[in-house]
């Protein structure tokens, strides 16, 4: 049965009413919440104000590096040192490394980007951090609903966003309800809020119905591989931020590597590799396990022990890359907008202030009696903020990295650290992008393939032994949520001219080819091992996959990531 077979045959759906809808309880969609009814509470007011959350709990999904900026924070929740949030670990240093395959250059200090200074910003968990803000949320009487994914979008007659629908429980990979079927529920909004991420579900029919990207440079992206590790008490150097470039990346190939000293003798680190890469050899997950082995990262690690894994797509493509963020009904936030800074490999503190702003909006429209209309206060108000100067900066970040490493190092230390110091706060020239990611992809035939060392499994390792420890899970009889256009595609266009790169860009083992009894090929899809990192809704050079919600509460469970 298709989902509107099932409605038609289950329903109605219960509804539920609220004043704001929030879809995402990741930073930015807990701080639009908090200050929704922190406005109330200052205005004596009574506001409804849901979060759904498709993890297990908030935090669940949450990865990032992280070194955060409490800017953005410190506005949203002025004593959040006393209230205990956990930004304990202030930044001690910053290293900016230079690799070739065996050596390393540091930058000197003061030829360092601003955009590589952390003085005053923390080595975090970001899970963590969005855990606490959920207990602040709650306090404040926000209702959170964990485990319970937003599977559509519902609009009223005249087409403005009504609300959400979770998805279904209970389906069986035939699309038939099973004995433990439950429909899903409706949660209506006088405004809903999008914060799913970058490459969100929703977000991404939204932009689409709404034509939000028009006339913007296409959306660029990233992939970020990251593991936790606990390492000697010995080699370790609390606040410690070290930040790659160069190997294992050719010249040409955008990426580079993080390794942050947390508190407890644990080291965060990972490596981010462009989406935009030409090669379909490549594996982003190889190259994170090769740039291990480099004697400047090597240093930290042995000895150590792998604590944690996981993976996830971010936005890149900054200012010009912006889509329209409000339409009839809703806003989007966070990366869900892409508001991530790729030149500070920042975007928390983005998430938070833009989750700030559009709240304020929200919060005023309700108040006033207006419902579903266009949150127009929102965009102004971000075109006022500090964080839109910020983000203008470094609007030509992710286009001079498409030119290559060298011209992108300089180009960055030109526009973030040579102009500041002249005055000039902007760049006076724009660099614009016109070719999504999905189609930097060459035929294999004009490639190199890539001969990737095997893992050692004590510095090295493969990515089924990673998916384990990232405490991934989903209930097994559901339909896959790892979609095709088109079942043909994978075989006779992507292994046929990319040599099935969808086996190589997924960090989790989801996609491999394997061998029919008449020695035909077929791509095996093992949704159960997906860690929502969204790659390959991103990276698929047909643009055959769509990403679809599972059932809410699968996928990662991270614990300290």
């Amino acid at each position: 049965m298709t989902p509107a077979e099932i409605l038609a045959q289950y329903g109605p759906r219960e509804a539920m009413e609220y004043d704001v809808v929030v879809v995402g309880g990741g930073p930015g969609g807990l701080s639009a919440a908090i200050r929704l009814k922190q406005l109330a509470s200052e205005k004596g007011t009574e506001l409804s104000v849901v979060v759904l959350e498709k993890g297990s709990e908030p935090g669940a999904h949450i990865l990032s590096g992280a070194v955060m900026d409490p800017r953005a924070l410190g506005e949203l929740i002025p004593d959040w040192k006393a209230l205990g949030a956990p930004l304990t670990q202030p930044v001690t240093g910053d290293e900016v490394l230079f690799l070739s395959e065996t050596g390393s250059t540091r930058t000197p200090d003061y030829l360092v980007p601003d955009c590589f200074h952390n003085e005053g910003n923390y080595v975090i968990s970001l899970g963590n951090v969005t855990r606490w803000l959920a207990g602040q949320a709650e306090s404040l009487g926000v209702e959170i609903f964990p485990g319970f994914a937003a599977a559509e979008v519902l609009y009223n007659d005249d087409g403005s966003v009504k609300g959400v629908a979770t998805g279904n429980l209970g389906v069986g990979k035939d699309g038939e309800p099973t004995g433990n079927f439950q429909l899903g529920m409706e949660l209506h909004g006088k405004y809903t809020v999008f914060a799913e991420g970058a490459r969100g579900h929703l977000g991404r029919q939204l932009i689409s119905r709404f034509a939000l990207d028009e006339g913007r440079d296409p959306q660029a992206y990233a992939l970020g591989v990251k593991e936790l590790w606990e390492i000697d008490p010995a080699k370790h150097q609390a606040g410690l931020v070290v930040h790659t470039a160069g190997w294992p990346m050719d010249s040409q190939t955008y990426g580079g590597g993080f390794l942050y000293h947390l508190e407890g003798n644990q080291v965060t680190l990972g490596f981010v590799t462009g989406l935009d890469y030409s090669n379909p050899y490549l594996s982003p997950f190889e190259e994170m396990q090769r740039w291990k082995t480099h004697p400047a990262i090597r240093k930290y690690l042995e000895g150590g022990k792998r604590i944690g894994y996981g993976a996830r797509a971010i936005t890149a493509g900054g200012a010009l890359s912006l889509p329209k963020t409000v339409f009839p009904g809703g806003a989007l936030i966070g990366c869900e907008a892409g508001y991530l800074n790729a030149s500070r490999i920042k975007g928390s503190h983005a998430a938070i202030k833009t989750g700030m702003l559009a709240a304020e909006a929200a919060y005023a429209a309700v108040t006033a009696g207006r419902q579903h209309d266009e949150l127009s206060a929102y965009p102004e108000a971000y075109e006022k903020s500090w964080l839109a100067a910020e983000l203008n900066q470094a609007r030509n970040f992710k286009a001079w990295f498409k030119k290559g490493v060298y011209v992108g190092s300089l180009m960055t230390g030109i526009e973030q650290w040579l102009l500041p110091k002249i005055g000039v706060k902007s760049p006076p020239w724009t660099i614009h992008r016109d070719k999504p990611d999905y189609a930097m992809l060459k035929p294999a035939s004009e490639c190199q393939p890539i001969l990737y060392p095997k893992p050692d499994n004590k510095l090295t390792f493969d990515r089924l032994t990673s998916v384990f420890i990232s405490n991934t899970n989903h209930e097994e009889h559901q339909p896959a949520h790892l979609t095709l256009k088109d079942a043909s595609v994978p075989v006779a266009v992507n292994l046929a001219r990319f040599a099935g790169p969808e086996s190589r860009y997924c960090p989790a083992g989801v996609y491999e080819f394997v061998k029919n009894p008449d020695n035909t090929e077929r791509l095996q899809i093992n949704a159960q091992n997906c860690v929502h990192c969204k790659t390959c809704d991103i990276k698929d050079p047909t643009q055959n996959i769509v990403w679809v919600t599972p059932e809410g509460g699968g996928g990662p469970n991270y614990s300290g990531m």
